[in-house]
Formats: structure tokens, C-alpha cells, sequence
């Protein structure tokens, strides 16, 4: 499906929206409570990757076909590795069998994990054997994805003797370790994250209890982009959503107070307010931290004629697509001049926005939100627009709720 969105006549947005919980915790909570039968999951996220995660976890299938969804693919090879027993030929999309997972297989093959490859090295389809798995010590380089991280950290309670994990070099996404620690000590599981060693102790059981998702802040993004964009005194409430958020993305809130957007924390809810106009002209960020928030960061300046310097994007070229390339290609349709490396993008300040431009998404759910906020300067078409459903189900109806028209072409 392809739509056009028709420039809102009036930018003055006041609306209240209700965001499924975060995709990242979901799925780390689902892992979780395949492996600890006393979790109750409340909020969980509706996005097409958490749907692929539940039916994984609970199908007796040999092969398990994960599609799209990455998260999963890393999660559930480890979760795999342990399942005393099962054996399962762990795949997906085409994209996804050319997304690396060499360097978490190797990780678990140094703990004595039974995992080959069914194809091309390094790369899915695997084909997993669980088994007990009794060492625990592995080394795994720090600036990875830390997928590959969180997917050990997930099963490391689970093993016989726990699981010492020691991060070599320097650490990225810090943000989304501590949240798999911050859920695993949420949950009872002792744990310790000091210089470049992180232990997990083993644990049996737990107590029984409710773990509340929150909100998914990289669907918040959209939303700041919009406001960034809207006139001064536009307002939108989001909920549900915490002020000590586990989630990277939480930046946000700092990060978009250079485009004049104020976020005020209630409880359980976000309140979105366009106070003044940008004050920037350029903006510099390391996102290492909240990589994903990126291809929204980048629009919004290109939007409100900043220019950007945007590092820490290194894990962007094994995403959905090269998230990087993409980003050039789409902004340079619409009139940017950008230059990216393989780990980061430079904007530089534009005053005009080219009119119902195509853009492409590559079968990627961030590249179709990210874009869809100009519709508040210009007519834009958006590409394969369903590809949102892979994170956030009812975005297309959220945008229409604000008020801007989607018209399906």
C-alpha cells in the first residue's frame, strides 16, 4: 500500500494518544517468561515483531520463521541454545538472511552451544540444538549490537553456574544492557554490570508477579518531530509512559528542547508542547546510545533548516536496511544535501522542501514514520506504507487522529 499525506491547513495540534508498550522490553519480558512460568506481562506491544516473538516461542514447529524481525532472531537463538532437547532451524526474510549473526553464535558456541549454519556462514538460517550448557564465561566485543548482549544476559540465569560476560573494548547502547539488567533485577535475578564485566547468577524460580510494560519511546519520536514542526502552542499527550524510563530513547525529551518542544511528565503520561521556535541552527549528537531515534533526528533539522552532525550510527548499516544510505538517498529526493560514513551523517541547512516526493521505506517500519512528520510542510508520498505494522500497529490511524489526511494511492 502506498498513501499520500496532505499538508494539516492548521498546524495547532491538541490530541491525546495511546502508544502500545515498547517493543524492546516485550520481547525481553516474553523470553523471560518462557523461562520463568510465574511472569505476568501487562501492556505488551501489538507491533509485528512481539506477534512473530509469541508465536516462536510457542509453536512445536521445526522451523521457526521470524520474517522481519531482528530483536527475535537474536533473542531466540540463545533461548534455543538452552531448550534441553529441541531442535529448530531458526530463519527469516531474505533481509534477514543477510543480517550478520556470526559474533552472538560464536559467543554461545564458546559456551558449548550446538548451532551451524544451514546456508551462508555467519549469516540465518541456523539450526540450533538445545542443550544443558554448563560453562560460564564468555568474552564478546563491546561495540556489537547489544542485541547480541542482552540475547546471553536473557538465558543467563537459566545456566547451571550463571554467566560472567566480559565486554572487550569500548561499549555501546549501554542504554539497552542496563534495561535487560534493570528487568532482570525487576524481576529477582541477582545481577552486576562493573567496568567491562557483567554477572548473572543463576536463579530456579521467582516470585510470581505483573511487569507492566511502558510505552515505546522510539514511537514517541514521531510524535516530538511533529511538534518540532507544528505551530507554538500545540499540544500532544502520550501515554503510557514513565519519567525513570529503562528505554534509550527517553533522550528524546532533552534532545528535542533545542527545536522549542517542552515534554512535561505526569503520571504514566507525556505531555508534548511546542513552546518556542528552534533556537539552533546546527545540532551535534552522539546517538550511540539510541541509534533508532536517528532517522527521526535527522528529518526534524532537515524540516526546520538546521543542519545536523549525527555519530554513534555504526549499528544502522545491519538494521532493516542500511539505514544510513537510505537516509541519504530519501533526503537527497527531497532536496538535502548530506553526506554519510559508516557510522555517521552530516546535514547541511536547507530552506526548501521538495513537493510530493516518493520516498522508498526498504521494508523499513522507521524509514515510513520517520519521513511522515513533513507532511506538516509538504505533500509527501509515502512507499510501502504498511511496513509500520512491524512496530507500531495503528501509526497511519494516530496520524490521522492529529489531522493530517492520508489519502491510499
Amino acid at each position: 500500500m502506498d498513501i499520500l499525506l496532505n499538508i494539516l491547513e492548521n498546524k495547532k495540534i491538541r490530541e491525546q494518544i495511546t502508544i502500545s508498550g515498547s517493543k524492546s522490553e516485550s520481547n525481553r519480558l516474553l523470553i523471560l517468561q518462557n523461562l520463568f512460568s510465574e511472569i505476568l506481562i501487562d501492556n505488551l506491544s501489538d507491533s509485528d515483531d512481539s506477534v512473530h516473538m509469541q508465536h516462536a516461542l510457542s509453536t512445536d514447529e521445526e522451523i521457526v520463521d521470524i520474517g522481519h524481525a531482528g530483536t527475535a532472531m537474536r533473542f531466540l537463538t540463545s533461548y534455543f541454545a538452552v531448550k534441553e532437547g529441541r531442535e529448530v532451524v531458526l530463519t527469516g526474510s531474505e533481509r534477514m538472511q543477510n543480517r550478520p549473526i556470526e559474533i552472538l553464535v560464536n559467543a554461545l558456541q564458546d559456551l558449548g552451544a550446538d548451532i551451524s549454519y544451514e546456508d551462508k556462514v555467519g549469516y540465518p538460517p541456523i539450526r540450533i540444538k538445545g542443550k544443558n550448557i554448563t560453562r560460564n564465561k564468555v568474552k564478546i566485543n563491546g561495540n556489537v549490537s547489544s542485541q547480541y548482549i542482552s540475547s546471553l544476559l536473557l538465558i543467563a540465569s537459566k545456566l547451571a553456574q550463571g554467566l560472567e560476560i566480559e565486554l572487550l573494548g569500548k561499549i555501546t547502547s549501554v542504554p539497552y544492557i542496563n534495561m535487560t539488567l534493570s528487568l532482570l533485577t525487576q524481576l529477582g535475578i541477582e545481577n552486576s554490570f562493573e567496568r567491562n564485566k557483567i554477572n548473572v547468577y543463576p536463579k530456579k524460580s521467582i516470585e510470581q508477579q505483573t511487569v507492566v510494560v511502558e510505552s515505546d519511546w522510539s514511537s514517541a519520536s514521531y510524535f516530538y518531530s511533529i511538534i518540532a514542526s507544528s505551530e507554538i502552542g500545540s499540544v500532544i499527550q502520550l501515554s503510557a509512559y514513565k519519567k525513570e524510563s529503562l528505554q534509550g530513547d527517553s533522550c528524546l525529551a532533552e534532545i528535542y528542547q533545542h527545536f522549542g518542544v517542552e515534554t512535561v511528565f505526569k503520571e504514566n503520561t507525556i505531555i508534548l508542547k511546542k513552546v518556542k521556535e528552534t533556537n539552533k541552527s546546527t545540532l551535534e549528537i552522539d546517538l550511540k546510545n539510541a541509534p533508532d531515534i536517528a532517522q527521526t533526528i535527522a528529518v526534524t533539522c532537515f524540516s526546520e533548516g538546521i543542519s545536523c552532525d549525527l555519530s554513534g550510527l555504526h549499528t544502522l548499516k545491519i538494521k532493516e536496511t542500511d539505514r544510513l544510505v537510505a537516509l541519504h538517498d530519501e533526503l537527497t529526493k527531497l532536496g538535502a544535501t548530506i553526506a554519510v560514513t559508516d557510522k555517521s551523517l552530516h546535514l547541511e541547512k536547507s530552506s526548501e522542501i521538495n513537493k510530493n516526493i516518493s520516498i522508498k521505506t526498504y521494508n523499513d517500519h522507521r524509514m515510513a514514520m520517520a519521513f511522515a512528520p513533513l507532511a506538516l510542510k509538504v505533500p509527501i508520498q509515502i512507499l510501502d506504507a504498511e511496513v509500520v505494522t512491524k512496530s507500531y500497529q495503528k501509526f497511519w490511524d494516530d496520524m490521522q487522529q492529529i489531522g493530517i489526511k492520508i489519502d491510499k494511492l
